[in-house]
């Protein structure tokens, strides 16, 4: 399954939403009290400013998703903090316009077609992050990249029904969040296909914005999918594409959203290397051009976000071949396929 551990760990989670939930909050819990609660961020996302709008999330997942929610319930118990807050920072991209949540995703289209995922989150993160192993007694295990504190569902994912899922951060402006996307993220792991995916998206992505990229084994489309603040584009993919993390088309995004110099910069690089023929992985991994990089290792990154991992999903009829790398290697530190 696995190369070598590196800077990336390797955490197994199984049993109900409760355990799963508890695994990962204990798998998180010391860099989360070393580096998160001490940051500025979490102060602006766990305030008292944003208490009533947590609270109206809350009593929405725990209406609508209660798995979700015991996952947050057994998720706080793990990291040793009040629910309250660890609630708020899962709701933090649709308190707060701009988060330190970055990424960028290459997408090719094709038979086989293939999905390369750069997660670029708070650098304090490096080291600490890690690949969860999910086995849900009620639902399909998956495989997916998890930030300290954090649901899994917002970074990469592979799950055991042969579902692909990357996610980027949509910087959208003046959203009245009604359901959180992180939950719903989290939700889009329990679904069939590429359809319940995107009707859970279509009813439900109310909240902030995200960019998913979505592929099966059994119905190899790639959708590119925008949504937030209650809208929703659906793109099937029909040649090489890359996203990083602004919108390109939802109209909602287009006319109120904040991109950054990096988003940017990543964007027009990006497509140029596309265009040139170069390989997802290489896209992934550069660090060149005139503007700020893709690949991201900076200590002056002016979003505050590095590089944490880089997935290659490669989409079969037999399943799902990936590979991962942590930060700094050129080699996969974790590889496999999902059937």
């Amino acid at each position: 399954m696995f190369d070598a551990k590196k800077d990336l760990g390797w955490v197994r989670a199984a049993g109900t939403a409760h355990e799963i939930g508890l695994a990962l909050g204990r798998a998180g819990k010391d860099a989360v009290h070393r580096h998160l609660v001490r940051s500025q961020v979490w102060d602006l996302v766990t305030g008292p400013a944003q208490a009533a709008r947590v609270r109206t999330l809350a009593e929405a997942v725990r209406a609508r998703f209660p798995a979700v929610w015991a996952e947050l319930e057994g998720l706080a118990e793990g990291l040793e903090l009040p629910l309250p807050q660890v609630v708020a920072w899962n709701c933090r991209g649709d308190l707060l316009a701009s988060v330190p949540d970055g990424c960028t995703t290459v997408m090719i289209p094709g038979p086989s077609p293939l999905i390369g995922h750069n997660e670029d989150g708070l650098p304090f993160f490096r080291g600490a992050s890690f690949i969860a192993e999910v086995a849900p007694a009620d639902g399909p295990g998956f495989l997916s990249f998890c930030y300290p504190g954090s649901l899994p569902g917002h970074t990469f994912a592979v799950t055991d029904t042969g579902l692909v899922q990357t996610v980027n951060n949509l910087r959208l402006l003046d959203v009245r969040p009604a359901m959180p996307r992180m939950v719903i993220g989290r939700a889009v792991l329990g679904a069939g296909g590429l359809d319940e995916a995107v009707a859970l998206l279509r009813d439900h992505g109310t909240g902030g914005g995200f960019h998913f990229a979505l592929s099966h084994r059994r119905d190899r489309r790639i959708l590119s999918v925008e949504f937030g603040a209650g809208a929703i584009s659906v793109r099937p993919l029909v040649a090489p594409a890359l996203h990083a993390n602004h919108a390109l088309h939802l109209d909602r995004g287009t006319a109120a959203q904040h991109v950054t110099r990096s988003s940017a910069d990543r964007q027009v690089r990006g497509e140029a290397l596309l265009a040139e023929g170069w390989a997802p992985l290489d896209i992934l991994h550069d660090a060149g051009g005139p503007g700020l990089p893709i690949h991201r290792s900076g200590s002056d990154d002016p979003d505050d976000e590095n590089t944490l991992a880089t997935a290659v999903l490669h989409v079969t009829e037999d399943g799902v071949e990936w590979s991962i790398h942590d930060w700094r290697s050129p080699q996969p530190v974790y590889r496999g396929r999902t059937p």
